[in-house]
Formats: structure tokens, sequence, C-alpha cells
């Protein structure tokens, strides 16, 4: 990534952003909390939905995927990030807990997030830009 300008980004910082606000707030109670695994769903949403942002704004800007970019940038990133989110919520907050289970769905959606969008965003970015 010789040439990672962060202006080329500005959507992805955005969603990094909202995903660090809310991994670390104290959400209210919902009626939500009790579907189960519904914390399994959002987590999976969110990094599925960082990890589509970073490839579009990656291959608006770049006609020819180079791998090795994309694949630190919108693989390696997210699982990282998800990672050490989860390490900070359990030694880091009182009311946040460290969950390998978030971690595997973290990166569940970062996995879904990319075969979405190599396989139907990155097709239609070539017939339409």
């Amino acid at each position: 990534m010789n040439k990672l300008n962060m202006k080329h980004y500005p959507l992805s910082i955005l969603v990094v952003a909202v995903i660090c606000y809310l991994s670390f707030f104290t959400p209210p109670e919902t009626g939500m909390d009790e579907i189960p695994n519904m914390d399994k769903l959002v987590h999976l949403c969110m990094y599925g939905g960082l990890t589509l942002v970073l490839w579009f704004e990656y291959l608006r800007r770049h006609p020819d995927i180079r791998w090795r970019d994309i694949s630190l940038l919108g693989i390696v990133f997210p699982v990282l990030m998800s990672g050490i989110v989860e390490i900070l919520q359990a030694t880091c907050t009182s009311d946040r807990s460290g969950d390998w289970l978030d971690f595997a769905a973290n990166c569940t959606g970062v996995l879904l997030g990319s075969a979405f969008a190599y396989y139907v965003i990155r097709p239609f970015l070539k017939r339409h830009i």
C-alpha cells in the first residue's frame, strides 16, 4: 500500500469511528436483548458493512485489484480492529466484555462482506465506471 491516502476513504473512516463509539458506549436496555444471538447479528452487520465500504472505496479508485493492498485494507484491517476492540472491551471497560463469539461474528462479517464486494460490487463498478 504505497500510496494509501486517508482522504480517499472518508466513509470508511466514518464507519470505523461509529463502530468504535458503539463498541464502548453503554447501550440502553431494549426488548431486542431478549432475541437470542441478536448481538452476534449486529457484530456481523457492523464488520460486514465496514468491509463493504472499505472495498467500495478501494475499487472506486483502483480499476485493477492489487491483492496485497485489498487484502490488508479490506480483510486484515477489519479483523485486527475487531480483535483489538474485543480485547479492549475485556480489559478496559467495566460494563462491556470481550467475547470470542463476537470476534467470530465480526470475522464472518468481514468474509461475507469481502465475498459480496468481490462478486457483486466489483462487477457492478466495472460495468458502470
